[in-house]
This record gives C-alpha cells, structure tokens and sequence, in this order.
C-alpha cells in the first residue's frame, strides 16, 4: 500500500519594492521557503494592489521589504489596501511573516507608528526572545532599513530587540502573525548587489557571514504555518 506525500505549505509572498531594478530580495525570499519544502506563489503586489486571487488558496502569507516607507501612501496608494489585507489576514488567523517594510506596515497597519531615522544597515547582535521563529537562528543579523517602527500596533509584543532598537521584532498575541525588521533572505550571496545599490560597510565584521544564519527564520516560519 503506498501513502500520497504530505501536501506542502502554500506560501504567498507579496513583493513590495517599488523598484523595478531593487527585486533581488525576494527571489531569496522564495529560495529560502522552498529549500525549507514550502510551494511558494509570487504576488507583485506593488504593481497591483487590491487583495490578490492567490490569497484564498494560501496557507500563510509574507510581506517583503520596500524601499518605499508606509507614509508614502499618497504616492503609493496600494498600501491601504495591504493595511486591510493584513488586518482580514489578523482576522482570519493566517500565519503572517512581515519581512522590513513588511514589518513596519504590519505594525502601521494595526495603529503603529514608524518613523523615518535614517539607513542603517550591516550586521546587528540582536536578543532574541523564546519564540519558535527564532530557533536555531543566531544573533548576528543583517539589517538594512532607514525607518523604525516607534510604537507598537494594537495586539502587537516585542520578541527581539538590539542596543539601537527595542522593536526588532514582534509578535501577535492572538493571531500567528509575526514581523522582523531585519532581513532573513539576506546571506552572503546578496552582498555583491547589497553594495552596488546600499554600500555595504567595509567592516570585516559587517562582511562575515560565517556565523549568520539567519535564513532559519524562514524555515522556521514554514514550520510554524505547517501547524497552525
């Protein structure tokens, strides 16, 4: 007698960089959730907004970064509708990963604040609290943002926080929705474009990837959607 395997996690990720040229991160995005045995949809929703078709048949949901702030509405009026799509994801109980931007518009989305500080970027050391996002994950982190979420959406608990920042991340105390202001796709094998468009520090710190390993996010995620 022979068993059909498992079916696997479906995972829509939505791109949310406004650039064109910039959407490098979230093919490493989707990398990452496949290795970890995720089938994964693609979304532009940047290009489209509205509430995609994809969204019924998915398990879970990530939001990407941007280069683009969530107070950039006006130019960019796709990010109201992403603000309800998250809140009916919240609503729906559908596990949630934001990702950076996705982090900053989740927490926005639910009465937050972000505020712009200024780039900041390189590998942090961040404390991370028991939560099963981060198992195995280290301390060191890549981070490359200029805004910061300043105060906290509603139903919304830090899970993360660094010497330069209390918000790294954050969890929902009743939905399975979590975000990470840092970046889980970015390993070494971004660093080539990260300093072509960002100008990575020269650091050899900043440029040691040896001990990050932060892509565990991911495949943590996958894991934790799986059972909910």
């Amino acid at each position: 007698m022979t068993h059909s395997p498992l079916p696997s996690t479906v995972i829509l990720v939505l791109e949310n960089e406004v650039d064109p040229d910039s959407r490098y991160f979230v093919p490493e995005i989707r990398r990452h959730l496949v290795a970890a045995g995720a089938t994964v949809q693609v979304h532009p929703y940047a290009d489209t907004g509205g509430r995609p078709d994809a969204l019924s048949d998915a398990d879970a949901v990530v939001l990407s970064g941007s280069t683009a702030g969530v107070y950039e509405t006006d130019s960019y009026p796709w990010m109201d509708d992403l603000r309800a799509v998250v809140r009916d994801l919240r609503d729906d109980r559908t596990p949630t990963l934001g990702i950076c931007f996705g982090h900053q518009l989740i927490n926005d989305a639910f009465g937050g604040r972000v505020e712009h500080r200024g780039l900041r970027q390189g590998i942090e050391t961040v404390r991370f609290g028991d939560d099963p996002l981060f198992e195995r994950v280290g301390s060191r982190v890549p981070v490359v943002h200029g805004d910061v979420v300043v105060e906290l959406g509603a139903g919304l608990t830090p899970i993360a926080d660094a010497d330069y920042h209390d918000h790294v991340a954050t969890r929902h105390r009743e939905a399975p929705v979590w975000t990470v202001q840092y970046h889980p796709e970015l390993t070494a094998a971004l660093l080539p474009q990260i300093d072509t468009d960002f100008g990575w520090p020269t650091d050899p710190d900043d440029r040691d990837f040896s001990r990050v390993t932060v892509e565990r996010t991911l495949s943590n995620f996958v894991d934790v959607a799986g059972e909910a």
